[in-house]
């Protein structure tokens, strides 16, 4: 399941709605609003709601760490920051405003995300998804970034 969200969110809807509406805007302007949306807004708030909800899952399934106590308010925790980064990356749907910030904010951490995956040396599979999927949207919201500050 895990892995079939990830794909939905982090490619096919964003791809679907840049395709919907491609010829209408430029097309990094269409990458850094359905990706925020998309690959920011719903799955962080999504991620945000498990780990708040389900700390054991994230700390378990996706950091290799067992036991509970401090690790899973950490979880917690970082579920509380992914719902917040989350609603403002859909909210930029209606507030495109809210697009370049989000992107740089959530850049930046899907960039450290994706690093500090690669450097587990015994990596799970849903570890391996979030790897390539936090560098792979890094990379796509890097070059919105880049492309909307040179314009």
């Amino acid at each position: 399941m895990y892995i079939a969200i990830v794909l939905c969110l982090m490619l096919i809807f964003p791809f679907a709605g840049i395709g919907v509406e491609y010829g209408h805007a430029p097309l990094m302007a269409l990458v850094g609003k359905w990706f925020v949306f998309f690959g920011v807004g719903w799955r962080l708030a999504i991620a945000g709601i498990r780990q708040i909800a389900q700390p054991r899952f994230t700390a378990e399934h996706i950091f290799n760490v067992t036991g509970g106590g401090g690790v899973l308010v950490l979880v917690r925790e970082l579920g509380f920051a992914n719902l917040g980064t989350g609603l403002v990356g859909i909210v930029s749907l209606w507030r495109p405003d809210f697009t370049l910030p989000t992107a740089i904010v959530a850049g930046i951490f899907y960039a450290a995300a994706g690093v500090m995956h690669s450097l587990e040396a015994n990596r799970s599979t849903n570890e391996n998804v979030a790897m390539v999927s936090d560098l792979g949207i890094a990379i796509v919201l890097a070059a919105y970034v880049v492309w909307r500050l040179c314009i």
